[in-house]
């Protein structure tokens, strides 16, 4: 498993908006400049984020984006299962897998769903807070 840019960008964005104060906005250029990432990717993750209702925007002078919720209420499996999908090892084990043939008799299975869950359980056990502490 590899998390993309996209997934590394998107925990990057949040943990910037988590640093400012609950009431203020963050413009896009900033959160570009602050964080050194393309102003093309950024567009394109910031929207996927107010799209998931993970960020609002505010329009005009003053406006940007920032946080609908407290840090600590933000998993970071959440950001990543948001940006990248599905976040299976193998394909049996997808959301939208269908499994295979081999399903009821694969030895193997036991162990990718054993380290799903450790991939799960850790990413879910991380939020925006112990990130920024």
């Amino acid at each position: 498993m590899k998390i993309s840019t996209r997934g590394r960008y998107a925990v990057r964005i949040m943990v910037e908006l988590s640093r400012i104060q609950e009431n203020e906005y963050v413009s896009l250029k900033e959160l570009a400049e602050k964080q050194e990432i393309p102003f093309k990717y950024i567009e394109k993750t910031i929207s996927l984020l107010v799209k998931n209702s993970m960020i609002e925007s505010r329009h005009g002078k003053g406006g940007g984006y920032r946080l609908v919720r407290a840090p600590e209420d933000y998993p970071i499996g959440e950001i990543l299962r948001i940006t990248e999908g599905d976040m299976a090892p193998v394909a049996c084990l997808s959301c939208n897998g269908q499994g295979c043939d081999r399903r009821e008799n694969c030895k193997t299975l036991p162990m990718w769903k054993e380290f799903n869950e450790l991939i799960t359980g850790y990413f879910n056990s991380k939020t925006l807070r112990d990130l920024i502490i």
